[in-house]
């Protein structure tokens, strides 16, 4: 029936659930109960242990390396929940705000055989929640029955693995004039992702030639430093610095991506910056917190150039990524127009980690 959720709809649902703590289903091969660690409450794990079975946590490579657990599926290691485990310990698996202080989260025996895909799916769909990338996962026999008997969202493995691993297609919704401080020729595009995440803009200055090579900017959302004027990053300095440059030139176009904390969310980036105040670097909090260095999709911007004419642009960047990426995805880059902003004496060590770590050319 039409009126029925696709695969599409039922995994935004899926993410919903689990970011209000409602457990999810996977059907497939290996069919399983899936909760994200940072939602669960007391009364589900103990709920959970009352299925019977062998519950397990799945976390990254990452946070694995930290906790010194063995990642036997390559990116995912599964690890077993110790009989009566406490809400605080499964926390304490996937939250780093207490390492240092209890370093032993162990003995983790992490397991080596069966099938790691529900875990894996269940971690990409955790990350796309903005979550701490933690899933509890049981092995589940009769999975659609339950699912429908507790009426929770249950969907395929095979029929969500596209969908987990590739990039949602963007619509344009609407544009209209904008007058801005650096140009009273501005104007906003905005778009939708098919999957019901966040919307990204588009900021187009002037009316730049479509033949020719357009002033271009992917910037990454930053509620700290573009709207509160943080000084632990450079964020709002190189956007505003952007839009002044269109400005100067007449025309230009600024993508603004909601991808918050380099693809992690507003939360887990506060939760980078408090492991940063414990002395790690920005790439090292990440790993710390089970994300890899940036989790951004630049192609993104890629598709909102070609949507609005785009086929070339000289980029306003320091990251050398973004312009392989541009190429990649089939949008030429004449020219890369560094954006050298923002420097203070409280992101001096973070800018030296951008150059040193991610390859930024400062």
């Amino acid at each position: 029936m039409s009126l029925s959720p696709d695969i599409i709809e039922t995994l935004a649902r899926a993410r919903a659930d689990l970011r209000m703590g409602v457990p999810v289903v996977i059907l497939g091969e290996t069919p399983a109960l899936v909760l994200a660690a940072e939602t669960l409450s007391e009364a589900r794990l103990t709920d959970l242990f009352a299925l019977g079975g062998e519950p397990v946590i799945a976390i990254t490579s990452r946070r694995a390396q930290t906790l010194k657990a063995r990642a036997y599926d390559g990116n995912v290691a599964r690890i077993a929940l110790p009989t009566g485990a406490s809400l605080s310990w499964v926390q304490g698996v996937a939250d780093p705000a207490d390492d240092l202080r209890v370093p032993m989260k162990g003995p983790l025996v992490a397991q080596r055989e069966g099938d790691a895909a529900p875990h894996r799916a269940a971690l990409s769909l955790i990350k796309s929640a903005r979550l701490l990338p933690a899933a509890l996962v049981l092995e589940l026999s009769g999975a659609a029955e339950f699912a429908a008997r507790h009426g929770l969202t249950a969907f395929n493995l095979d029929a969500a693995t596209p969908h987990l691993t590739s990039r949602s297609p963007l619509h344009p919704v609407v544009q209209a004039r904008l007058p801005l401080e650096v140009s009273e020729a501005g104007r906003l595009h905005v778009f939708r992702p098919q999957d019901g995440g966040e919307e990204h803009y588009a900021i187009e200055i002037g009316r730049p030639d479509r033949s020719a090579p357009v002033l271009c900017r992917l910037h990454s959302a930053c509620f700290t430093g573009d709207l509160m004027g943080s000084l632990k990053c450079d964020c709002g300095p190189q956007l505003r610095a952007a839009l002044a440059q269109m400005g100067t030139e007449g025309h230009g176009v600024l993508l603004y991506l909601n991808q918050e904390g380099r693809g992690i969310g507003l939360a887990n980036k506060m939760r980078a910056y408090s492991l940063q105040d414990q002395g790690f670097d920005t790439v090292e909090a990440n790993h710390r917190l089970g994300f890899e260095d940036d989790e951004r999709d630049f192609r993104t911007g890629s598709d909102i150039l070609k949507s609005m004419g785009f086929s070339a642009t000289r980029l306003l960047t320091n990251n050398p990524r973004k312009v392989d990426m541009m190429r990649s995805s089939g949008i030429e880059v004449s020219e890369r127009v560094p954006l050298i902003v923002g420097e203070n004496r409280h992101n001096t060590d973070y800018l030296a980690t951008k150059a040193a770590k991610s390859g930024h050319l400062l």
